[in-house]
């Protein structure tokens, strides 16, 4: 059975992604959040709740140790979080992670709002881990699985895409850990 940690549960695709591995069946899921109590019962069941900050390299490491896959669903810092995520991992050994970024972040000029996602991306594409960068389009509640993935320096195509398709890519990713790795993927609703 593969252990998953997801950094960021509370947010808005994370549950999307949790749906879809509680779906699959056959993953250990763990989750970290700030603040437990913003887990509704839906999402927490059959999980392993951490509380943590992903700014705290402590609380970090009590929910990485012995997981094969995090996947990074956050806002805010990126930068210190994502370093810190990124140490941590190569600390403990765990060695893939998926992180979602955004779309745009290579245009120029660089919009201030997409900087964060910019630099977690690249502190991800660097690091010795195994990852995967997914930039999403805009997202979407639409209930449907429908996406095309552009590879980094390729043209952005398509438009907003359902958060039920990106969670659908991360779990086919999640089950086979060697599809799209140590590569840097746009993904939208063509």
């Amino acid at each position: 059975m593969k252990k998953v940690l997801v950094i960021g549960a509370t947010g808005s695709l994370a549950k999307y992604v949790i749906a879809e591995l509680k779906n699959q069946g056959n993953i250990d899921i763990s989750l970290l959040v700030r603040n437990a109590k913003r887990l509704s019962k839906s999402i927490s069941d059959g999980c392993t709740v951490f509380e943590g900050n992903a700014l705290n390299q402590s609380e970090l490491k009590s929910a990485i140790v012995g997981q094969d896959l995090v996947y990074i669903n956050l806002a805010g810092d990126l930068e210190s979080m994502g370093r810190n995520i990124v140490e941590v991992m190569q600390e403990s050994g765990v060695k893939r992670v998926i992180a979602i970024s955004s779309i745009g972040i290579y245009n120029m000029p660089l919009r201030s709002v997409l900087v964060p996602y910019r630099k977690l991306a690249d502190i991800v594409e660097t690091s010795a881990l195994d990852y995967t960068i997914i930039r999403p389009d805009w997202f979407t509640d639409t209930d449907e699985i429908d996406y095309a993935v552009t590879f980094k320096g390729e043209p952005e195509v398509g438009g907003a895409v359902s958060r039920k398709s990106i969670a659908s890519f991360v779990g086919s990713i999640i089950q086979k850990p060697e599809l799209y790795n140590r590569a840097n993927v746009g993904i939208s609703k063509v």
